[in-house]
């Protein structure tokens, strides 16, 4: 068995609907952005590696600090920024451009430094204690190979903001609760007693119960040659200045061309992420609570998780 178990954390956005660096706001007095809470959740289930992808904004004194905690805790950690000319065929001409490529790009970003099956996440959403231990069990028993992958989805209404509109990959399941499609919607949002997604202009009713893609998947890393195939294949076609390559999209084609099946499971754990400026004021509710009932302590980094 690898004696790496890695979180790969997305961190490249650019914050536009939250206004602001998101991925490395503080939520408490503690200063701790909710990947500090993620990185902790997955060091106690025995988690050792983090790959974080960031972009050239990420202020350098965020990144001092984390150096700093991965000295303490002893973990071993790799900054890769998603800068926009990786992995871009020759004589592309990507000069208007200011977003990024999106999560795809991002995780291909990353190719270089995972030679182990891995876990994703995004920077900004805040996944819950049970799921790292669901993922580190799914890791140690060996259930993810270059035949199979797993996602680890969330109930739509789980999900939602009150302050705006959301995307999210909604999935289809088979009879065993292997994917067979994973759709990205962009204008998903409540609409009176409805969960509603606008598509061709016509709106579309959703089930609250639907398994939603939140970007947690525990990955094979064979992987990275069909994710830059792909995204070749992107690039190639010319894609709008805001058109985005997503995991979703990566993973459905790779599933349609069958060369891996991908596992849903229910998440045991409980979502919260930061979309707008408003949604802040949740998560930090919810990590109250969380401190005083003693799922985590006042400062997450003043003892040492890691032998």
């Amino acid at each position: 068995m690898n004696s790496k178990k890695t979180i790969l954390i997305v961190a490249g956005g650019l914050g536009t609907r939250y206004k602001g660096l998101k991925q490395v706001d503080g939520i408490l007095s503690n200063g701790s952005p909710i990947l500090e809470y993620s990185i902790y959740d997955a060091l106690k289930v025995g988690f050792n590696k983090i790959v974080i992808i960031i972009n050239r904004f990420i202020p350098e004194s965020y990144i001092e600090r984390l150096e700093n905690i991965s000295k303490t805790q002893n973990f071993e950690l790799h900054w890769v920024y998603q800068d926009m000319d990786q992995y871009i065929p020759e004589g592309y001409d990507y000069s208007s451009r200011e977003k990024p490529w999106g999560t795809g790009h991002a995780v291909l970003c990353a190719k270089q430094y995972i030679n182990e099956p891995f876990v994703m996440i995004n920077a900004d959403d805040f996944y819950g204690k049970e799921i790292y231990q669901l993922a580190s069990k799914e890791i140690d028993s060996q259930n993810v190979s270059d035949s199979q992958f797993e996602l680890i989805a969330y109930p739509l209404n789980t999900t939602l903001s009150d302050n705006g509109t959301v995307a999210r990959g909604i999935c289809t399941v088979d009879d065993e609760n292997f994917l067979i499609k994973v759709e990205e919607q962009t204008s998903i949002r409540k609409e009176n007693n409805t969960i509603v997604y606008t598509e061709n202009g016509k709106d579309i009713e959703v089930d609250p119960d639907t398994l939603v893609s939140m970007n947690y998947f525990i990955f094979h890393p064979s992987m990275f040659e069909s994710l830059e195939n792909y995204f070749n294949d992107f690039i190639k076609a010319g894609p709008q200045l805001k058109e985005e390559f997503y995991i979703p999209s990566a993973l459905q084609r790779m599933n349609e061309e069958k060369k891996v099946k991908i596992l849903v499971k229910t998440s045991p754990s409980q979502w919260l992420g930061m979309t707008y400026p408003d949604d802040k004021i949740i998560l930090k509710n919810h990590l109250e609570k969380e401190t005083q009932n003693q799922r985590y302590p006042e400062d997450l980094w003043k003892s040492t998780i890691l032998s």
